[in-house]
């Protein structure tokens, strides 16, 4: 039977080294992101490379229609297998200027809409023993005196918040579906990435290395967070 891998938050970077990684390896891959032409741009790419793909446009701040995404995700391409979300954002810069609305976001995309998707593969992902979770995260969630003066200082204190609250939904959701064959993982990227809006051109992490992690992450279903940079 095929294997599926959701691709939460696809753009340039991780998400795309993770999906031809992942694909290079015999998995189908469903492409997830707002926006249509990104995803339809990453599909053709990943089919030159004779890798199935398919795009599914979505707000990913919208547990709902995150959750909406899974039976067409399964209609399309087949039972999802694994889960990968690389999925974030950075506009509740300064916690005390944001509106709510923006604070909410950023923890959304990080928790609710990962829970929802979660929620609702878990049929798929329960019957397969190779299923899991993989969830890419940043330093800025670690508690940390200096870390948090560079959250501060960097105007990322939104996303650190959701970093934090990710890093600890890792952890339950490993011990919790542990007992139903389903392996959690996460890497905790601790430089900048190659090829992302946060690269000035000092980028230290290669997003293929990390997307390597995240496979033997996968392959050997034991550890759970593993910090990459």
């Amino acid at each position: 039977m095929s294997k599926t891998i959701l691709v939460g938050g696809y753009g340039p970077g991780i998400s795309t080294a993770v999906a031809e990684k992942f694909g290079a390896e015999g998995f189908q891959v469903a492409l997830v992101a707002r926006n249509a032409d990104k995803l339809a741009a990453g599909v053709k790419a990943l089919e030159a490379k004779k890798i199935k793909a398919a795009a599914f446009p979505a707000d990913l701040a919208d547990a709902d229609a995150a959750a909406a995404l899974v039976p067409k995700i399964r209609q399309a391409l087949g039972p999802i297998t694994v889960i990968e979300w690389t999925a974030y954002t950075n506009n509740a810069g300064d916690l005390l200027a944001a509106d709510t609305a923006t604070v909410q976001r950023e923890l959304s995309i990080a928790t609710t809409s990962l829970l929802a998707v979660v929620r609702a593969a878990l049929p798929d992902m329960k019957g397969q023993k190779d299923a899991a979770l993989l969830v890419i995260n940043g330093g800025l969630g670690y508690f940390d005196e200096k870390v948090d003066t560079m959250a501060v200082q960097w105007g990322s204190m939104g996303l650190a918040v959701a970093n934090s609250a990710k890093h600890k939904l890792v952890g339950l959701l490993s011990q919790k579906l542990k007992p139903d064959g389903v392996y959690v993982g996460e890497a905790m990227v601790l430089g900048t990435v190659k090829g992302t809006a946060w690269d000035q051109g000092q980028a230290n992490v290669d997003p293929k290395t990390v997307a390597g992690k995240l496979w033997d992450l996968y392959r050997a279903r034991g550890e759970v967070t593993a910090q990459i940079g």
